[in-house]
């Protein structure tokens, strides 16, 4: 479909002259990333360049969207605000709620049921503030915001850190918490720190084995986790043009697992098919005539180390297909050393499952290439050996590939196709076994593999691939199987290789679908009811948080000092907590549940301090706010690394927790954290880590005089009567240190509409 002419004619109308004035503003040729982000400034009368890395910028997104789970407490939000109507065009998809078990159908009706009052309150609180409404089983919203809303030069913001998959189309696209989401549909500007910037030059070109899935599997293993972390990675070169539009989809997709605030590709003919292709020629021939200015400047791409802060260079010619982990998606390992790395490091080498699709998986052209391999199991007479699952991205690619037959070719060989959402890849599978906690590998398309994170089982070891890797590797069943190199035995004793995978970038007959599962809104909400009931479980209406006290914080307790690796899955589960994602109240009894205490290397086993007893985070948390004591989370680096959820920031605001102190914070769950009046605070120095003790009790002080760029000071009471000195850093500007002392940024929202509405 079409979505929003009107707004993407004026955009590409004014962007020229946009361009023109920041490469005037800059003094320089201009990066694509650099041309999109100023010319979506909210206000164009600035002087001087912004600084990387540390000037806060005001932006103005064309659009918002947001997943079901996430799009809950952000419309709560929103409620409070005091709009009538969402102030850009926005979008919610219901994908996360619907569980992967049987098959497509009989998971699609169970989620239906099970989920009915949380369906009715999206479609209804959609229909009354004018935003569009993708029903359960039209697809993955990053999918379908591919195939409907992304376009060339466009900004947007999206509940789920995934958004930058719309990077594929020449976006710039950024997950964000649900209350950035509440700003920019309450028509405020929306702030970031001008990110820094990536250039990845991709030279050669893609063929046999390898795939676009492996240049991010290979980036992941150059920059890490957190490599990318406050920057923009823009892919350009002779690499990037002859790649699919799709195919940059997954690479941006997966630029959430280095950290990056976005990735993104410039404008090429690839994009233009799959506009065409989708049915909005309009909008490719719009932007075919400015073309010029939805790509990096030519001098930026003949000389990038003059322009990016750092240079990667990949040659698709030699790339070789990767498998990454296992728990952690940058442990890459090229597949001709997979062998030697399982028997190594101890990797079960038995696939018990493959699974593709997925957000990051799921187009045409990856279901396809893994059809092809499938059909190759009755032609050269193999089977699959381990277990093998489809999870279509949208209902679009669903329909189209059951036309072309590619389902009947899957089920042939035993293959199960789950319903079109997210399933397994968040946790959403219903796993038989996963429950004894056996030791097992699988390999999936998908684009985190944390612990827990497929199947809740800490000793699945979960591999990262792209769709024909894994399909190959399910066919052999066997972890150390090179499909590049190895042969199988078929069920005549003949040792037979799989050819190389091929498939098609569209589909020759071109997409079709019956229903794609759109719901537009009413013209006029006013007369629409938003349905809450008063004794729900799964959703509850906001309270506003209360407001700073005006004093330092003092007698705080500690409530976990986490260890290592603490991602948002480890603060703020998903899998079946998934149902309490609009209950404040009762999903925050899954808060640090998954983070391990420094002190027993135990999960969700802490010491109360006031009882002295041994139990589970939330109830810890429970009795200090029964108790109207404040807590401190103490966390290692990178912290709130993966998912945007701000479950994992409103939960420990809501339970009474007031500052979390790590050695580096992941970027938007550090934002997350100040918009709910939290403060995120960062060791000055981070051998004080290991200064805190588990019944310290804690005083912030100096923050009567919360200022920009000034440290505040922590001073540690431990049990024998010592104390500990130390210092804290911060990133707050003065705005977000207005959100805290308001309570929250929602909190100055609802008090400005108020008064504008007085007046």
């Amino acid at each position: 479909m079409a979505f929003d002419i009107a707004m993407i004619q004026k955009l590409y109308a004014a962007f020229p002259e946009r361009v023109a004035a920041a490469r005037t503003l800059i003094g320089k040729p201009l990066t694509l990333t650099e041309k999109i982000l100023y010319a979506h400034l909210w206000e164009n009368n600035h002087t001087t360049p912004f600084e990387r890395g540390s000037s806060y910028v005001d932006f103005a997104p064309d659009r918002v969207a947001m997943q079901d789970a996430t799009a809950q407490m952000a419309l709560l939000q929103f409620m409070q605000s005091g709009r009538t109507k969402v102030a850009v065009p926005s979008t919610v998809h219901c994908d996360h709620l619907i569980e992967a078990k049987e098959n497509s159908a009989v998971d699609l009706n169970r989620a239906v049921n099970e989920s009915s009052e949380v369906y009715d309150f999206l479609s209804s609180v959609s229909n009354k503030y004018g935003i569009g409404f993708w029903k359960p089983g039209a697809g993955i919203i990053h999918q379908v915001v591919l195939e409907n809303y992304a376009f060339p030069g466009g900004m947007m913001i999206g509940t789920d850190s995934h958004t930058v998959n719309a990077g594929g189309l020449g976006m710039i696209a950024i997950g964000v918490g649900g209350a950035d989401a509440c700003d920019v549909m309450a028509g405020l500007p929306w702030e970031l720190k001008m990110p820094k910037l990536i250039g990845v030059k991709l030279t050669g070109k893609l063929s046999g084995w390898a795939s676009a899935k492996d240049v991010i599997l290979k980036v992941a293993g150059i920059l890490t986790v957190k490599g990318g972390t406050g920057a923009v990675v823009e892919y350009f070169g002779e690499g990037a043009t002859s790649m699919s539009c799709t195919g940059k989809g997954t690479i941006c997709n997966m630029g959430a697992e280095i950290g990056a605030t976005t990735s993104t590709f410039g404008y090429d003919d690839s994009m233009s098919r799959y506009l065409k292709a989708t049915g909005r020629e309009e909008i490719a021939n719009m932007a075919d005539a400015i073309k010029e200015h939805l790509t990096g400047d030519a001098d930026v791409y003949a000389n990038p180390s003059a322009y990016f802060d750092q240079v990667i260079e990949i040659d698709l010619n030699t790339l070789e297909p990767h498998l990454n982990g296992p728990f952690t998606p940058d442990l890459a390992t090229p597949i001709s050393k997979m062998k030697e790395a399982a028997l190594a490091n101890g990797w079960p080498t038995k696939i018990e499952v493959g699974l593709i699709g997925s957000c990051t998986n799921s187009s045409y052209e990856d279901i396809s290439r893994a059809e092809s391999l499938a059909k190759q199991v009755a032609a050269k007479g193999l089977k699959l050996n381990a277990e093998f699952t489809i999870t279509p991205g949208s209902e679009q690619v669903r329909f189209t590939i059951e036309r072309d037959g590619f389902l009947d070719t899957f089920g042939k060989i035993g293959a199960t196709v789950f319903a079109n959402a997210c399933g397994p890849c968040i946790g959403m599978w219903a796993r038989v076994g996963a429950e004894k906690a056996e030791k097992n590998t699988i390999v999936h398309s998908f684009n985190r593999n944390f612990a827990k994170r497929a199947d809740g089982n800490p000793n699945t070891f979960a591999f990262v691939g792209s769709p024909e890797i894994v399909t190959a590797m399910a066919i052999a069943g066997d972890l150390t199987f090179n499909p590049l190199t190895d042969s199988l035995q078929n069920d005549k004793g003949e040792w037979v290789k799989l050819d190389e995978p091929s498939g098609y970038e569209l589909p020759p007959r071109g997409f079709a679908v019956d229903d794609p599962g759109y719901q537009a809104p009413a013209e006029d909400g006013s007369g629409v009811t938003v349905k809450v009931a008063p004794d729900s479980k799964r959703l509850q209406i906001l309270e506003p948080f209360a407001a700073w006290e005006g004093t330092d914080l003092k007698g705080l307790k500690l409530l976990i000092k986490a260890k290592g690796k603490c991602t948002t899955d480890h603060i703020s589960m998903a899998g079946p907590w998934l149902k309490f994602r609009g209950h404040l109240d009762n999903i925050s009894n899954n808060m640090l549940i998954g983070a391990v205490n420094n002190f027993n290397d135990k999960t969700n086993f802490i010491k109360n301090q006031l009882t002295g007893e041994y139990g589970a985070v939330p109830d810890t948390q429970r009795a200090y706010k029964a108790a109207n004591i404040g807590s401190i989370v103490v966390g290692d680096e990178n912290y709130g690394e993966g998912s945007s959820r701000e479950h994992a920031a409103m939960e420990p605001r809501h339970l009474g927790v007031r500052a979390v102190l790590v050695k580096s914070f992941a970027r938007i769950h550090e934002t997350n954290l100040k918009k709910q009046g939290m403060l995120a605070l960062t060791f000055a120095d981070k051998a004080d880590y290991e200064k805190f003790q588990e019944d310290d009790t804690i005083d912030i002080v100096n923050l009567t005089a919360f200022a920009p760029n000034e440290p505040l000071t922590m001073v540690l009471h431990h049990a024998d009567g010592t104390t500990d000195t130390i210092q804290v850093n911060h990133t707050y500007n003065q705005q977000q240190i207005e959100w805290f002392k308001a309570g929250a940024a929602l909190n100055i929202i609802r008090r400005e509409f108020a008064a504008k509405q007085a007046s």
